[in-house]
């Protein structure tokens, strides 16, 4: 096409939100421009170099099921990864993984490099505006202005500024604009969308230290090593439907190390955890008056969850110490990321107060710890497509969202670029609901409630999580990343074979019968397992605690792959539980699917309380499910709200 014709998607911002976004739409057929204000740091890790654990990780699984990156770049990337949680249930077993940060950011270059109808540009984005209303189309085109003067035009544009926009570092009682430690901050971008109508708020997040690995004692450390089984995020397919290398078609090579194999196991690196004591704690209060978090300075709401060393000590001033961890930030480098230790002192005190650990007595900082400002978009200027309310066409993911961390800002973009892409396509948007994913929940919460902190998913926030496992992503996305252009046909192939085997083997154990024999304990007692006492039925069998996906072949008498061995385990032995779930699902989906007109005035509803008018009437909620969750909207709303649709009902009727 014309290099000045109009882009079908523009993303500003290359973050983990960026990256997914432009990757989708372009994957989608849809000629797509990304801006970044450096391309050498594309999917940058400014904060913890890691991906996963609870919640998070079960993002990047279902990112991946859907046709995204994430997972295929962390599965290459990694120097440790581990599974958490292993005391608990499978609802909430998740890895997490160490990532070598600038690999990461390479790997993820080079994809967004090689996808075809991908252009990647480096320019700092001054202004989106509307362009001109076209006849040809029904919302307007939108206008992407860089601050050298340059202008791209969109059908839609996708904004993932991260935490750019108006950005301001501060430490002790030195504050500086930036969108991050050594870049420009996106000023301009700001004002041009509160001319385009939008309310902005102001939110806070904060980095720790880092720290010279020659300089740490590691002999006075916890080690903490990697799994000693492979481990990985991306759901791979080998010939045989079982979980292994997946073919040259499905997993380009690597770019960085051409010989790795995404799914090539190799040597890990450690992390070490070390603890704060009274020392340590003294020296924070002592400069609590050049706390910038104490002091006035900072004006923005940080995250409740992961809240600053000096915070910490404030809050739970009863802890004699509190857990820090020492994570290495790549391969080739010294730096050491020191996780639990979020702080906006002034770098004499950080220093200090690292210092009084035993493994740190000698220990040098290579980057400061610093606090960070920034613009967002409050959430009920936002549609659960991630597209904005005020301006047809215009996208918005990740922290501008009021969102904290990588995999929720992957997880929103990957949503929005697929939104952007369908838009104009002219095909319906693609809306996940709460019991089909994480990624529901969290766009669910974010287009539902008041963001006034940043806001990080949790598996408490899902109420199916039982449904919602890590393990069954595949099974739940897949059939959509195939329907909407993402996932190849091979892919999907494999996964409706592996859903079907899964089924088959859960039939069976209804039927199959299972006799106390020498041969049939014989190989119990190679499994470890007690002999059968009396006959049981094979899903009596596997409901066992101490019987897991091990033993299957054996109730089977047939071989499966360890994968469809692993589900059958989990659903035979959690039947009842995911049953009484599914009934919830199906009582809740009768809320979602009663729809609200969207010109519906709800100041003139009787009966509405004043709160649930004046929430509703900024919300602006789409299904009667939506409104049940708005914070401030009772019960006793909603039933007035459902008396309110009958009677419209009654005269259209008429």
């Amino acid at each position: 096409m014309p290099e000045d014709s109009p882009y079908d998607v523009v993303v500003i911002g290359a973050g983990h939100a960026g990256c997914e976004a432009a990757l989708a739409a372009a994957r989608m057929g849809c000629r797509t421009l990304l801006l970044t204000l450096n391309l050498d740091n594309v999917a940058l890790m400014p904060c913890n170099p890691s991906i996963g654990g609870p919640a998070k990780g079960h993002l990047v699984r279902e990112i991946d099921a859907l046709g995204g990156e994430m997972a295929r770049i962390i599965d290459r990337t990694f120097i440790q990864i581990r599974l958490l949680n292993t005391g608990k249930g499978v609802a909430v077993q998740i890895p997490r993984a160490q990532a070598d940060k600038r690999l990461y950011s390479l790997a993820m270059k080079h994809t967004l490099e090689r996808q075809a109808n991908l252009a990647i540009k480096q320019a700092l984005v001054e202004e989106v505006a509307i362009a001109d209303h076209r006849r040809d189309n029904p919302w307007p085109l939108l206008q992407v202005r860089t601050n050298i003067g340059w202008t791209y035009q969109a059908k839609t544009v996708v904004v993932t500024t991260g935490t750019f926009l108006d950005g301001r570092i501060i430490v002790g009682d030195v504050t500086y604009p930036a969108g991050r430690a050594g870049e420009f901050p996106a000023v301009g971008l700001s004002a041009s969308l509160r001319r385009l109508g939008f309310t902005l708020g102001r939110l806070k997040t904060g980095t720790p230290p880092r720290i010279d690995a020659r300089t740490i004692d590691f002999a006075q450390t916890v080690h903490h090593p990697g799994s000693d089984e492979p481990l990985y995020f991306g759901f791979y397919y080998g010939d045989d439907e079982s979980l292994g290398p997946p073919s040259p078609s499905l997993a380009p090579p690597n770019p960085i190390y051409p010989n790795l194999h995404p799914t090539a196991w190799r040597p890990q690196v450690p992390c070490y955890q070390v603890y704060t004591n009274a020392a340590t704690h003294a020296i924070i209060r002592a400069n609590l008056h050049r706390a910038p978090l104490y002091t006035g300075m900072i004006q923005g709401v940080g995250p409740r969850y992961c809240p600053s060393i000096e915070d910490k000590i404030v809050r739970f001033a009863d802890k004699e110490t509190h857990s820090l961890f020492l994570e290495p930030e790549g391969w080739e480098t010294n730096e050491v990321y020191v996780q639990g230790a979020n702080t906006s002192l002034p770098e004499d005190v950080q220093l200090a107060m690292l210092r009084t650990i035993p493994a740190l007595r000698q220990v040098e900082m290579v980057r400061v710890g610093y606090a960070i400002e920034y613009d967002y978009v409050p959430s009920s200027q936002t549609l659960v497509t991630m597209e904005s309310k005020a301006v047809p066409g215009l996208f918005f993911a990740g922290q501008i969202n009021g969102t904290s961390g990588y995999e929720e800002a992957a997880a929103q973009g990957i949503i929005a670029g697929i939104n952007a892409a369908l838009k104009v396509q002219g095909r319906p948007p693609f809306v996940l609901r709460r019991d089909q994913a994480y990624i529901g929940v969290m766009l669910d919460d974010l287009t539902t409630k008041e963001i006034t902190e940043p806001y990080r998913l949790l598996t408490s926030r899902a109420e199916f999580r039982l449904l919602l496992r890590q393990d069954n992503a595949d099974l739940r996305l897949t059939p959509f990343g195939y329907e909407l252009g993402l996932i190849s046909r091979e892919r999907y192939a494999m996964v409706t074979r592996k859903q079907e085997m899964v089924r088959w083997a859960l039939e069976k154990l209804d039927t199959v019968r299972l006799a106390p024999s020498s041969a049939f304990d014989h190989a119990l007692m190679k499994l470890g397992l007690p002999a059968l006492e009396r006959g049981t039925s094979g899903k009596e069998f596997m409901r066992r605690p101490e019987v897991t996906y091990k033993a299957l072949d054996l109730a089977l008498g047939q071989a499966v792959p360890r994968d469809v061995a692993e589900q059958v385990e989990i659903e035979a032995k959690y039947e009842g539980y995911i049953q009484k779930q599914r009934v919830d699902v199906e009582r809740m989906r009768k809320l979602e699917e009663r729809r609200i007109p969207p010109d519906t005035d709800y100041q003139s509803i009787a009966g509405l309380r004043i709160e649930a008018k004046q929430k509703l009437s900024s919300f602006r909620p789409v299904t009667i499910g939506q409104a049940s969750r708005i914070g401030g909207v009772t019960p006793a709303d909603v039933a007035v709200l459902l008396v309110h649709l009958q009677r419209l009902e009654r005269r259209v009727a008429k």
